[in-house]
């Protein structure tokens, strides 16, 4: 059985793709927050990235 990325049905704020990233690696879902809004200040695409993942990747 493979392991799979879902948005976190429990630990979201906006649509569960932090949370579920951070369920995935077996880290704190805020970790994942944090290096999400660094990467989107540095290089800008991540608020498009985010809106891509809450898109394909599919509920819990």
């Amino acid at each position: 059985m493979s392991k799979r990325v879902y948005r976190s049905n429990t630990n979201y704020i906006m649509a569960g793709v932090c949370g579920g990233f951070g369920e995935y690696f077996n880290i704190d879902p805020n970790i994942v927050r944090i290096a999400w809004v660094l990467f989107t200040l540095l290089g800008g695409s991540g608020i498009i990235a985010y809106i891509i993942c809450a898109l394909l990747i599919p509920k819990e």
